[in-house]
């Protein structure tokens, strides 16, 4: 709830980006899709952790529609034995086991038939874990300034080179945010 009572707006389907003071390793320079964001709490996705453990290697049907690398993404450090898959809708109808987050982006089941499934889908990623925030807990981080709040662009969660997504993110941004993109890691060092 806000202060005046009304309920807070949800931050589903947006980025949170982490702020340059946020120095929890769980979190140094990510980008996080929101997935839900409501009165019990949160959930998202890293989009720029990435490893090197082949998606084919354990879930060898869903490579279809693997956007590259075809590695598993590091979600979150919530429950990291579970694999989540985050797509990208073809077309206006939903995907069996599909759970809309933004636009024609959305959760996929991973324990749907694949076949049934990607076929429905322009892109795919699989990321182990997640990040999750009890109730009240987000909205206290993102108005100390732990993260930055952005509006994504369809491509962020898929983007061949994640690495640099932090950087990219803040630096389509305009006035102050733009800055970010260039903070040292260490300003003391600067």
């Amino acid at each position: 709830m806000g202060s005046d009572g009304t309920p807070a707006p949800t931050l589903t389907g947006r980025l949170l980006v982490a702020g340059p003071s946020l120095f929890d390793p769980n979190f140094l320079r990510t980008v996080v899709l929101i997935c839900r964001h409501d009165s019990d709490g949160a959930l998202g996705l890293i989009l720029n952790r990435r490893t090197d453990i082949a998606v084919g290697d354990h879930l060898p049907g869903w490579t279809e529609a693997l956007a590259p690398p075809a590695v598993v993404f590091v979600g979150g450090p919530v429950e990291p034995q579970v694999a989540i898959g985050l797509g990208l809708r073809k077309y206006r109808t939903e995907p069996p086991g599909w759970t809309a987050v933004a636009d024609s982006l959305g959760l996929v089941d991973l324990s749907e038939a694949p076949g049934l499934v990607t076929g429905h889908l322009e892109r795919l990623r699989v990321f182990s874990g997640y990040a999750g925030w009890s109730a009240g807990q987000l909205d206290f981080e993102a108005s100390s300034g732990d993260w930055l709040i952005i509006e994504p662009e369809a491509t962020d969660a898929f983007r061949e080179d994640p690495d640099d997504l932090w950087r990219g993110v803040l630096r389509r941004q305009q006035g102050e945010l733009r800055l970010y993109a260039d903070y040292p890691l260490d300003p003391s060092a600067n």
